[in-house]
């Protein structure tokens, strides 16, 4: 990010420090990688070698960069104060500028700067896809897959806040929400994107998009139930109940109220018409809550359908023809995102188990992974550069 940063600086110091200097912090230094780690393995598995490499780890940086941008804004629409047990941009901005900043201009200053680095983000994510070096026929497929993820991701998260605003009770309406913002942009896109760059044929890219499909809409899932059941490491930091406080249409919600209504229990109707939504829940009504989430079955039919999409996610990524050790480690990354536990996995013919996810500046072979170090020297250099 140094040279980012340096060319914000040209521009103006200010600019540099309040804005560029946080997206570039913001995406180095925390987050789990899973997008570009998906894209990798794909490229690996689907017999990606050495002379694209480059590009593969260039694109994988470009994801990380637009992750920070639907990050960053997705704090402000929601209006969070944590991310990654920290201060959300938008709080740390608005702080540093608390003692000369009069309300109400200190927290709308806050949110003014966040929306700008992620637009800022969003375009170094698009400087360095278009800065990378690709044949004429995958640099075509690349760019029309980058197009449509950007779309798609836009598209999930507002359908997420419509229906917050609607109070949107539909099962249908959560799943789609749960794939347009989770499973097509974190799974099913980085895993087509790493198989595009690999050279993959159609069928093995279709097989990989159907599993990343079932398993990032089972993510998502997953992470409904982490908010309302899990602690603060499962949900980056945040105290739990934060989706019941903001009325997001979860599909966890939308079943309990289907239950409740299928069973006539007027009561648990109650909780939960007189809680979703609710800014001051305390944590006495949080429990009420989670009671309702038991007793209606909701959360175990929704634990079912994950376990469910898991395994027919797996039983798609089986019919692609993948490198054994590829093969592997993205069968380990899908249960991982899943929050399932992994299975026996498929035949132990491509050499003994990777350790999961690269570590920071770590500099191994490529079978260990995309160093972070390496991508993101990678991703801040031009086009004419080798890697470094």
């Amino acid at each position: 990010m140094t040279e980012r940063t340096a060319q914000a600086t040209a521009l103006d110091p200010v600019f540099a420090g309040d804005v560029a200097e946080r997206v570039a912090r913001f995406t180095m230094e925390g987050g789990k990688r899973n997008r570009s780690q998906f894209l990798w393995w794909a490229y690996r598995a689907c017999g990606g070698g050495p002379a694209d490499a480059q590009a593969a780890l260039r694109v994988g940086a470009a994801l990380e960069l637009i992750q920070t941008c639907a990050l960053v804004h997705d704090d402000v629409m929601d209006g969070s104060q944590v991310r990654r047990g920290r201060p959300a941009l938008h709080v740390d901005v608005e702080a540093r500028y608390a003692p000369a900043a009069r309300p109400p201009r200190g927290p709308r200053f806050g949110e003014a700067a966040a929306i700008l680095a992620g637009d800022l983000a969003l375009a170094w994510a698009d400087d360095v896809l278009a800065d990378t070096e690709l044949a004429l026929e995958p640099a075509r497929r690349v760019r029309a897959l980058w197009s449509s993820m950007r779309t798609e991701m836009v598209a999930g998260q507002y359908l997420d806040i419509q229906g917050q605003a609607t109070s949107s009770r539909s099962m249908a309406r959560a799943i789609r929400i749960a794939c347009l913002k989770s499973a097509l942009y974190s799974v099913e896109r980085p895993l087509a994107l790493g198989a595009t760059l690999a050279g993959a044929d159609a069928a093995t890219t279709e097989a990989l998009c159907s599993a990343g499909r079932c398993v990032g809409i089972a993510f998502q899932i997953r992470d409904d139930l982490h908010d309302v059941f899990g602690g603060p490491a499962p949900t980056g930091g945040k105290p739990t109940g934060g989706d019941l406080r903001s009325g997001k249409p979860t599909y966890l919600v939308a079943v309990a109220r289907a239950r409740a209504e299928a069973a006539g229990d007027r009561r648990a109707l109650a909780v939960l018409e007189g809680s979703i939504g609710r800014a001051d829940l305390s944590e006495a009504d949080l429990d009420e809550v989670r009671n309702v989430l038991v007793t209606t079955g909701a959360r175990e039919t929704v634990e079912a359908k994950i376990d469910r999409l898991v395994a027919q996610g797996m039983r798609h990524l089986e019919t692609a023809h993948l490198q054994p050790a590829g093969h592997r480690r993205l069968h380990e990354l899908l249960h991982a995102a899943a929050g399932a536990p992994p299975s026996d996995g498929p035949p132990p013919d491509g050499g003994g188990r990777a350790e999961v996810g690269p570590r920071p500046g770590r500099g191994g072979p490529p079978e260990g992974g995309p160093p972070l170090s390496l991508l993101f020297a990678i991703a801040t250099a031009t086009a004419t550069e080798g890697p470094r």
